[in-house]
């Protein structure tokens, strides 16, 4: 996510939903991360792979919604 760090922080203290996706989406890319460095991966492995990018993207939206409301709400 291409996001202002000062931003993240601010809607990170303020919502605790967000703060819990935002966990969770760093968690996921990492695991994400690590199936991609994989040379040979199994068929369950790329089936968990495509799992974690899916519900990772799903959390992203989530966040981007969040974040979106958090700058409305500012101006």
């Amino acid at each position: 996510m291409d996001i202002d760090s000062a931003l993240l922080e601010k809607v990170s203290q303020k919502n605790p939903e967000f703060r819990k996706l935002y966990e969770e989406h760093s968690l996921l890319k990492l695991k994400v991360e690590e199936f991609n460095k994989m040379k040979v991966i199994t068929p369950e492995q790329e089936v968990e792979n495509k799992k974690c990018q899916k519900r990772k993207l799903s959390l992203k939206d989530r966040m981007e919604k969040i974040l979106s409301q958090h700058q409305e709400t500012a101006h």
